[in-house]
């Protein structure tokens, strides 16, 4: 199973380091990490993703918590959340694909940011799910490059967990 952490921490040189040595040392993994400032001046937020299981998870957070500049962290997986990622990706586009790949970018709202003879440049936002099935649907024409920014994430604060409301609205 994979579990997202949200971890607070001061914005210091070397919290990095000391976090991903830490992850090393222990023999985990990590499958996505974003970092950058929090709301607060001189403190960062990491998203993280991890494969693993409960009890692997459960001993990192402890782990986590013995570093000097972790301030807070929450194991977000099960908790209502919004979550986003930022891919850029570069596909094959001849003139005669170029209407397909344009009508998969307008279905996703994805944003066209480099236009050229053989390819299309898009930005695509969204959560990840979003993310995985715009790759697939372009990925026929020829993906040449992918950049991903990997997960971030806030708890929502109304506590609504809108997956459970998807599901109920096809279910109807």
């Amino acid at each position: 199973m994979k579990y997202t952490l949200s971890v607070l921490v001061e914005n210091e040189t070397g919290v990095l380091t000391r976090i991903s040595s830490l992850f090393a040392r222990r023999g985990y993994n990590i499958e996505s990490l974003a970092v950058g400032p929090a709301e607060q001046i001189g403190y960062s937020r990491i998203t993280m993703v991890l494969p693993g299981t409960k009890r692997s998870v459960e001993q990192v957070i402890k782990q986590l918590y013995k570093l000097i500049d972790v301030i807070k962290v929450e194991n977000i997986t099960d908790v209502p959340c919004v979550e986003r990622e930022l891919m850029v990706l570069k596909v094959n586009a001849s003139t005669k694909t170029r209407p397909e790949i344009l009508e998969i970018v307008n279905i996703f709202r994805a944003k066209v940011i480099d236009f050229a003879s053989e390819s299309i440049t898009l930005e695509i936002t969204g959560d990840p799910g979003k993310i995985v099935v715009i790759e697939r649907a372009l990925s026929k024409f020829g993906i040449m490059e992918i950049a991903r920014t990997g997960k971030v994430a806030l708890t929502r604060e109304s506590h609504v967990n809108t997956e459970i409301l998807k599901n109920m609205v096809s279910i109807k």
